[in-house]
């Protein structure tokens, strides 16, 4: 048991942490001798309005698999009353274990089959759970900015470099090979210097937590999202092409100019960003995005610019410079 629980926290992203929760959990609930390997699944609530529910197993995670509607109502009622619950169907006994977030919401279940009645098995997987809520907390208390809770700058060089070589890997592997492209971008919220003179840094904060919940209610749940520090913010995501992602990140700037921020009112945020290459540097990627950034800000601000469309446009020169540089 141990060596497994050495195993769950080598492991540093939500989703890693939970596929190798899996695994200990199935690894620990199978002996040498079952006939009938006894399978552990994660479900998710997504969206609690429409009850979207996600599956994650320990090979991948299925959206579109359908959830028999008896489980589906366990696996909720198991969320909305933080409680374990027992679900039968005519083949399988299911145990249901509520987990809380880094965040301290509860909205993912650990589905166990469960055909026996070893109350000391039972009692050690509750262990194994609580001990994995633990390590999640710290983790999140290290790599989490404390007011917005998104990632900290402290973080985003492991998250880039995994990213690059996930990248670097499938160009090795034609199976493998999508048309996804990834993109870095830089948000910075406008005149963010005035509404702290004028409002004080208490109202300041309050706008860099709003604006960071606007953030996530307009990305994918696993887009990485920083605070960088002060008013600046970064996201790495995945789209199909750069006009896809120039509509979601025009989107998002919309809905920010629309929003009403409490004694502030309208605020605008101006944002750079960069096609990801698999050869790059992260101080590469960085500076890109960064440069595009620079651009938006000097031409009108609320605007949001792409490195790659402002350089075959002739607005701005390649920059070919390479090794780290000073960013912030």
């Amino acid at each position: 048991m141990l060596s497994k629980l050495v195993t769950l926290t080598k492991e540093r992203d939500d989703l890693s942490l939970q596929v190798a929760l899996i695994k200990t959990l199935t690894d620990f609930i199978n002996s040498d001798h079952d006939e009938a390997k006894k399978s552990v699944v994660i479900y998710h609530l997504k969206d609690f309005k429409k009850q979207t529910v996600t599956i994650l197993t320990a090979e991948n995670i299925n959206n579109n698999t359908v959830v028999a509607p008896e489980l589906k109502r366990a696996v909720i009622k198991c969320i909305q009353t933080d409680s374990r619950k027992t679900y039968q169907s005519e083949t399988h006994t299911i145990k249901l274990h509520p987990l809380r977030s880094a965040m301290g919401h509860i909205d993912t279940v650990v589905a166990i089959d469960s055909d026996h009645s070893d109350e000391h098995l039972d009692v050690s997987i509750c262990m194994i759970l609580e001990i994995y809520q633990n390590f999640v907390l710290l983790n999140n208390e290290n790599e989490c900015d404390t007011l917005t809770g998104l990632l900290n700058r402290k973080t985003f060089d492991y998250k880039i470099n995994k990213i690059l070589a996930q990248m670097h890997s499938n160009t090795n592997r034609k199976e493998d090979k999508t048309d996804q492209v990834f993109f870095l971008a830089i948000f910075d919220i406008d005149h963010f210097k005035r509404i702290n003179d004028k409002f004080g840094h208490l109202i300041g904060d309050e706008v860099l937590l709003m604006f960071s919940q606007l953030m996530r209610q307009s990305f994918r749940e696993d887009d990485p999202l920083f605070r960088f520090g002060g008013e600046e913010f970064v996201g790495f995501f995945e789209c199909n092409s750069t006009p896809d992602i120039q509509n979601i990140f025009e989107r998002f700037k919309q809905k920010v100019a629309n929003f009403e921020f409490p004694q502030v009112g309208k605020v605008t945020v101006s944002a750079g960003y960069t096609e990801i290459s698999p050869f790059d540097t992260s101080s590469q990627i960085i500076d890109r995005a960064d440069t595009a950034l620079y651009y938006a800000k000097n031409h009108g601000r609320n605007r949001v610019d792409s490195y790659e469309l402002l350089v075959a446009d002739g607005r701005l020169q390649d920059n070919k410079k390479e090794g780290e540089i000073e960013l912030f």
